[in-house]
């Protein structure tokens, strides 16, 4: 494992089954692994799904990375952290298993992260009322997820997330990026809906 963390804390929903994909929840900050391991109660159950705790302490619960501001990663603790997990994940998800990962608020900048840095490695990422970490050491340009999957979804009235990295998130993966985006928007704050989870499943079911 890296250095600079302990091995990651990890919640299954229920024992893994390898011949599953694998869908990877990452919490946002400030909370931890408890607080999103839920949702797979309303996904689809022919998937494995695990959430994993942030390896940073941030108040009462764990952040993904050292920011400049919300939304606003430090480039190199985002680095390290993205590194971190991916010794993790590769031993859970060996090449051939496909992964899904389902990031929520600053989980979502997280996913975001290890998807514009390996956009071959996911078959599926989804940012949920949050923002792709701009200016963070990971590729934002035109055509760097060509053809990858992404799910984003956002509140109208979300005050936590700066709106201009909100919009800036959803004008580029609907946009330059290349993704092969679904998107949806809420009329409501920072928060996932109903409407949005059914969504979601769907998605996931799609892959």
């Amino acid at each position: 494992m890296n250095t600079f963390f302990a091995e990651p804390t990890v919640i299954w929903h229920a024992p893994d089954n390898s011949a599953q994909p694998l869908v990877v929840l990452l919490h946002g900050r400030g909370a931890d692994e408890n607080g999103i391991i839920g949702l797979a109660d309303h996904l689809p159950v022919d998937h494995s799904y695990v959430a994993v705790r942030a390896p940073i302490a941030a108040g009462a619960g764990y952040a993904w990375f050292a920011n400049r501001g919300i939304g606003r990663p430090i480039a190199e603790s985002l680095a390290e952290t993205m590194a971190w997990f991916k010794t993790w994940l590769d031993s859970v998800a060996p090449a051939g298993r496909p992964v899904i990962l389902i990031g929520f608020s600053g989980g979502a900048a997280f996913a975001g992260g290890l998807l514009l840095a390996d956009p071959q490695r996911f078959a599926g990422t989804a940012v949920l009322y949050g923002t792709l970490p701009f200016d963070a050491g990971v590729p934002t340009t035109a055509g760097q997820l060509t053809g990858a999957p992404v799910f984003v979804a956002q509140g109208d009235a979300d005050t936590v997330i700066p709106r201009e990295l909100l919009d800036k998130t959803w004008t580029y993966l609907l946009g330059d990026s290349g993704a092969t985006t679904t998107s949806r928007r809420d009329p409501g704050g920072h928060g996932l809906t109903n409407e949005t989870l059914t969504k979601l499943g769907e998605w996931i079911s799609g892959l």
